[in-house]
């Protein structure tokens, strides 16, 4: 059965099958644009979504409500609307479960952590990492964050040459992770974790299996360097939890809570497959992606001198040169509103997705059971019925008298509902610290020369690196 899809906006939306080669034109206001896109074949839509899934979208649908797409036995609806957004992740958010793409990709490393599990299982797991996340928390946390970026200051001092941002970005908030949440020093495995990570994002596609439809007992090979990737991560995390075990003294982080945690029934602890999964994603997803939006940060303010120089005030005025203190993450405002802007136009998780579970409707449309529901905070973030002029770059949207009309799930970086992200409140203040700490002593530069691209993994990275150079602030 074909199900009709009624106008939307002017017209059905398509959203899928987009252009063979996107357009990334550069001025020193504006931002890459939306590529103009034209229909291709299966073949080529096949490639696209697995190498650059942002290629996905055509100009049309960041105009547009709602999406539609058929692919063989795979209905497939993209909302670009803040309430329907709203309906899936909160207001219905039990009839929507993570998709087979999400636990097909990040299943195989992750395996049924916080990311990846569901129902009561996941319900349970989420009540006991919490507290770990909890703003009296994190303030604790800030003296860790704030020792970690002055050690990555002390080895830029005398740095000649361009080095590459986010590479520099994932070494330290692997640093800050690995010590909040599990008390760990984990300086010597930076190069096997980035790399790890790097397959595993370059690796991790959808499937044609999945993209199809087909039932999801059809078995999926493993990808070599993906299983090489995992067994090094398994490494690394399998040493931290040694560790504790050896001395299991409750340090107050999050692995404490962990190993503390006891099944309401049984009395039982967590299995070590269990602590590995919860340990895995957290130590994965509570670095990569706060490092990326990092990245492009500095990249948006390197091209935006005058935003730098107000940053460079605010900072200045705030700390005076002093290292930041959580009581200051509170008056460095313009700090955060440069990290929230810079996660509306790069946002590190561009697209995800949720699986109907039983039929529904949205925006008139009939949601079958089975049906692919994307959402995209790419596209979302870029609808000029929501952002004005949205490809610019302007903080001053996260100012408060202009966000306090914004619908709240028109700016959507960390998801919504029950499943928002556990850590967005770590990012945030993680985010002041670096930048702020960053900011007193250099400003960044971009390489002359060097083509900066997004790309659309499982996180939006920059697909060649953000070459940049250390330039020393007046004293």
């Amino acid at each position: 059965m074909r199900f009709q899809v009624p106008l939307v906006n002017g017209s059905a939306g398509a959203y899928m099958f987009g252009p063979a080669t996107p357009t990334r034109t550069m001025t020193d206001t504006t931002l890459p644009p939306v590529a103009a896109r034209r229909r291709g074949s299966l073949i080529s839509f096949l490639r696209r979504v697995r190498t650059d899934q942002l290629l996905l979208y055509r100009p049309s649908i960041f105009t547009r409500e709602i999406g539609y797409q058929r692919l063989f036995l795979q209905h497939a609806f993209l909302l670009n609307r803040p309430d329907y957004i709203e309906h899936v992740l909160l207001a219905n958010h039990r009839n929507y479960s993570k998709s087979r793409y999400h636990r097909q990709i990040l299943g195989p490393v992750l395996g049924n952590g916080l990311l990846t599990s569901e129902g009561d299982f996941w319900r349970r797991q989420r009540r006991i990492a919490a507290p770990a996340f909890h703003h009296r928390r994190i303030a604790g946390f800030v003296d860790s964050m704030a020792q970690a970026a002055g050690e990555m200051l002390v080895r830029w001092d005398g740095r000649d040459g361009p080095f590459e941002i986010t590479r520099e970005m994932m070494a330290l908030t692997l640093v800050i992770i690995a010590r909040t949440m599990f008390s760990s020093n984990v300086g010597a495995d930076i190069a096997k974790v980035e790399r790890a990570m790097t397959t595993m994002l370059e690796l991790g596609k959808p499937s044609l299996i999945d993209l199809f439809g087909l039932p999801e007992w059809l078995p999926r090979p493993l990808p070599r360097g993906l299983r090489r990737a995992k067994r090094d991560l398994d490494e690394v995390i399998g040493r931290i939890l040694a560790e504790r075990r050896a001395d299991p003294a409750d340090r107050g982080d999050l692995l404490s809570m962990l190993l503390a945690a006891r099944d309401e029934e049984s009395g039982e602890g967590m299995s070590d497959r269990q602590l590995r999964d919860e340990i895995m994603t957290i130590f994965l997803a509570g670095h990569e992606t706060t490092a990326n939006a990092l990245a492009w940060t500095w990249y948006l303010l390197a091209r935006h001198p005058e935003v730098e120089a107000r940053l460079h005030t605010e900072v200045d005025r705030v700390l005076g040169g002093r290292v930041p203190a959580f009581a200051d993450l509170a008056n460095l405002t313009y700090v955060r509103q440069v990290f929230e802007e810079s996660m509306r136009l790069y946002p590190p998780a561009h697209t995800f997705n949720r699986m109907a579970l039983g039929e529904d409707e949205i925006g008139g449309l009939r949601i079958p059971p089975g049906a692919l529901i994307t959402i995209s905070p790419y596209v979302v973030h870029r609808n000029p019925a929501l952002w004005p002029d949205p490809e610019r770059f302007d903080p001053d949207r996260f100012a408060p008298e202009k966000a306090a009309g914004r619908p709240r799930y028109a700016y959507i970086p960390f998801g919504g509902g029950p499943r928002i992200c556990i850590g967005n409140s770590f990012a945030l203040f993680e985010a002041q610290v670096i930048i702020a700490m960053v900011a007193q002593r250099y400003r960044l530069a971009l390489e002359p020369g060097h083509v900066v691209e997004p790309v659309g993994h499982i996180t939006m990275r920059p697909k060649n690196g953000i070459m940049m150079r250390l330039l020393p602030r007046p004293a």
